[in-house]
C-alpha cells in the first residue's frame, strides 16, 4: 500500500514539475513580445492518508499528535502577472504603452479582444490596427471634430486624406493711433461731380432721379454714353487704394438711380445709416452747384445732405465720409464697357468717361488723420476674404481723442462695400476707453460659404506714436500704424501628422497649421484580470470569472494613461525565470529518484520466497 502510494504521489510531482518548467519555458520564449505577461504556478498538497487522528491529553498522559502521510501535490493555479512592463520608446507615434492596468480594444472578425500590446499602425484605410489587422476601439468625432461618447467606433486617422479649413471668427489688430500734435481732426470731405447730364431720348432733357432710364443719360444729343446689353465695370479708389472692379450690367430698365447705388456700393459709403454732412465739410460745392436752395446763407452747422452719390441738377455728386483715406478718388477715365450680347456689334472693351471733376482747393483737400490696414480672413471653406479698415481722427477734446472706424470688403456678396463703423475711444494717457471689440458681418451668399462672423479686438492699440513719418522724415507728419496681430482662420490644409496624448486624445496636425481632434483612443479594465482568457496573439477574452469589460477614458479609474511612441515590453524576468527552472528540474529529478527508489524496494520484495 505504502510503496503504491509513494510511486503516485511521485507521479504527481512530475506533472507538477513538468507544468512548472512548461510555464516558465513559455515565459522565456516570450521575454522579447511587446506587452507579454508572464505566468506563475501555483501547487497546493493534496488530501493526506491519515493513519491516526492523535488524542487529547487525559491525566499524566500527555496526548499523541495526528500521524497523516501526504499524497503528493496539485496544481492550485497557473496566475498571469499583470504588473508594469518596462516602457520603451519608438519611433512611430502610432506606437502606444499603457502605464497602468488597462487594456487595448480591439475589434476584429470574431468580435472584441483585450491586448496590452501597443504596435499598432494605419491600413490602407487610415483605420489603427494592430499587426494582426485587429482595429483599435474608441471614440470617434462628428463633422465639427467634436469627440462623439456614444459608441466605439474604429480610429481613423486619414492622413494625406483629410482636408479641413478653418473660418475665422477673431481678428486681433495692434498698432497706434496718432493722437498727440501734427493730427488732425478730419472737418471735410472729398467732393466730386460730373457736367450736367441729360436725358438725350427726347422725353424730358433733365435727368430725373429714379425715372430717367441709363440707355438714355448723354451729354450731348446722339451721343448715348450708355447701351442697353453692356456691362461696366468701375474700379474705384479710395485715399489712393485700389478696390476690385464692381460690375453693372445694364438693361432696358436700368435707371440713373441704379447706376448711383452702383458707384457709391463701389465706393464704400454706407448705404443704412449715411453720415450726415454738415455745410463746413464740403467747401467748393457753392462753386458748381446752384441747386442747393440759400447754400451761401446756410450755417456752418447747416446739413447740406447725407454722403453718398445723389443727383443734384442734372450733375452725379459723390460725398466721401470724413477723412483722408476716405475721400474717393475718380479719375477723368474711370469706366470700362464691355458688349456682351451677340446682338450688338462687338467692338471689345472700351474706356467711358464721365468727366468727374474734384470740387475741393487745394486749401480745402479732404483732411483728418487717417490709418489703414488691410488683412486676410477665412470663410467656411477656406477662402480668402480681404478686409480693410479705415479708422480716421473724428473729435478730440477735453483730454479725450475719438477715432471712427469704417470696415469694408469687396468679397461681401452684398453690393455695398461697406461692412459697418464704429468709435475708438482713447484717453489723455493714449488708453482704450470704452468699447475695445467690434463685430462685422460679412455676407457670403453669392458662394457656398457660410456667412462669416467676425469679433474684432482692439485691445492692443494705443495712443502713443512718436509723431516720426519713416518714409519722409518729416517728425510733424502724423504717424499711424494698425497691424494685424493674429486671427483664427486658416485656408484649407491636408492632415499631415498626428499625436496622441496621455488622455488618448488623437490631434491632427494639418499643412495650414490648423490642429482638430480626430477620435480618442478607451481603454477596458476588468474586475478579476485573472479571470481573462488567453485567445492568442497576446490578446485576452472575457472569461467567466473575469467580470464584463469597463470602458473608461485613458488616465481615469486606475486604467492608466498613454504614452505615444513608446511600447511596453514583456514582464518577463529572465534571471528568476532561469533560477525557477533549475528548481524545477531538481524537483523533477527528485520525484523521478523516488520513483527509482520505489521500483528497488519492490525488486526486493519480489526476491523474497
Amino acid at each position: 500500500m505504502g510503496l503504491t502510494t509513494a510511486l503516485n504521489t511521485s507521479l504527481n510531482g512530475l506533472s507538477l514539475n513538468e507544468t512548472q518548467i512548461e510555464v516558465l519555458g513559455n515565459n522565456i520564449a516570450n521575454a522579447g513580445t511587446n506587452g507579454f505577461k508572464a505566468s506563475n504556478v501555483h501547487f497546493t498538497t493534496q488530501l493526506a492518508r491519515t493513519l491516526s487522528v492523535g488524542s487529547a491529553p487525559q491525566g499524566q498522559n500527555g496526548g499523541t499528535n495526528p500521524r497523516q502521510v501526504g499524497l503528493g501535490a496539485t496544481t492550485a493555479a497557473i496566475v498571469k502577472d499583470f504588473s508594469q512592463g518596462a516602457i520603451s520608446g519608438s519611433t512611430s507615434p502610432s506606437d502606444l504603452a499603457i502605464e497602468g492596468s488597462g487594456f487595448f480594444v480591439l475589434e476584429g472578425n470574431s468580435g472584441r479582444v483585450y491586448s496590452r500590446n501597443g504596435n499598432f499602425g494605419l491600413n490602407n484605410a487610415s483605420k489603427l490596427v494592430n499587426d494582426n489587422g485587429l482595429r483599435v476601439q474608441g471614440y470617434g468625432v462628428d463633422d465639427a471634430f467634436n469627440v462623439v461618447t456614444t459608441q466605439l467606433v474604429d480610429i481613423k486617422i486619414p492622413l494625406g486624406k483629410l482636408n479641413v479649413a478653418l473660418e475665422t471668427t477673431e481678428v486681433n489688430l495692434n498698432g497706434a493711433l496718432k493722437t498727440g500734435s501734427g493730427a488732425d481732426v478730419a472737418t471735410r470731405r472729398g467732393v466730386l461731380a460730373t457736367p450736367v447730364l441729360n436725358d438725350i431720348s427726347g422725353a424730358s432733357p433733365t435727368v430725373a432721379v429714379g425715372t430717367t432710364l441709363l440707355k438714355d443719360v448723354g451729354f450731348t444729343a446722339g451721343n448715348n454714353l450708355f447701351r442697353s446689353g453692356e456691362t461696366i465695370k468701375y474700379a474705384a479708389s479710395k485715399g489712393g487704394a485700389s478696390y476690385e472692379p464692381q460690375s453693372l450690367k445694364i438693361t432696358d430698365t436700368t435707371t440713373i438711380d441704379d447706376y448711383m447705388t452702383f458707384m457709391q456700393n463701389s465706393l464704400g459709403i454706407d448705404d443704412k445709416d449715411p453720415e450726415p454732412v454738415l455745410k463746413r465739410e464740403v467747401p467748393g460745392m457753392e462753386n458748381l452747384i446752384s441747386g442747393i436752395s440759400g447754400f451761401d446763407t446756410l450755417a456752418d452747422d447747416a446739413q447740406v445732405g447725407v454722403a453718398g452719390v445723389s443727383l443734384i441738377n442734372g450733375q452725379i455728386v459723390a460725398i466721401s465720409n470724413l477723412g483722408t483715406s476716405q475721400a474717393a478718388d475718380l479719375p477723368g477715365v474711370n469706366l470700362t464697357q464691355t458688349e456682351e450680347f451677340a446682338t450688338v456689334p462687338s467692338s471689345g472693351d472700351k474706356q467711358l468717361s464721365l468727366d468727374f471733376k474734384q470740387l475741393n482747393t487745394d486749401e480745402n483737400a479732404p483732411n483728418g488723420e487717417s490709418v489703414v490696414v488691410t488683412f486676410p480672413v477665412y470663410d467656411s471653406l477656406g477662402e480668402q476674404v480681404v478686409v480693410r479698415m479705415h479708422a480716421v481722427m473724428e473729435a478730440r477734446e477735453d483730454a479725450t481723442t475719438v477715432y471712427r472706424y469704417y470696415f469694408e470688403s469687396a468679397d461681401d456678396s452684398d453690393p455695398n462695400l461697406f461692412l459697418g463703423s464704429g468709435k475708438i475711444t482713447l484717453d489723455g494717457e493714449g488708453h482704450l476707453t470704452g468699447s475695445r471689440t467690434a463685430t462685422v458681418e460679412i455676407n457670403r451668399g453669392n458662394t457656398a460659404a457660410n456667412d462669416m462672423h467676425l469679433t474684432v479686438d482692439f485691445s492692443q492699440i494705443s495712443g502713443l506714436t512718436d509723431g516720426q513719418d519713416v518714409s519722409s522724415g518729416d517728425p510733424s507728419a502724423p504717424r499711424g500704424t494698425l497691424n494685424l496681430l493674429a486671427q483664427n482662420g486658416a485656408p484649407p490644409g491636408t492632415l499631415s501628422s498626428f499625436n496622441i496624448n496621455e488622455q488618448g486624445v488623437i490631434s491632427g496636425v494639418f499643412t495650414n497649421g490648423v490642429i482638430r481632434t480626430l477620435g480618442q483612443i478607451m481603454l477596458a479594465q476588468f474586475p478579476n484580470p485573472q479571470g481573462l482568457v488567453e485567445n492568442g496573439s497576446g490578446t485576452f477574452i472575457e472569461g467567466v470569472s473575469s467580470g464584463p469589460a469597463q470602458l473608461v477614458t485613458p488616465g481615469n479609474q486606475g486604467s492608466g494613461s498613454l504614452r505615444s511612441g513608446a511600447i511596453e515590453l514583456s514582464n518577463t524576468d529572465v534571471g528568476r525565470s532561469l533560477v525557477d527552472l533549475i528548481v524545477a528540474s531538481t524537483n523533477y529529478r527528485g520525484n523521478a529518484r523516488v520513483i527509482s527508489s520505489v521500483q528497488q524496494l519492490v525488486d526486493e520484495l519480489l526476491q523474497l520466497r
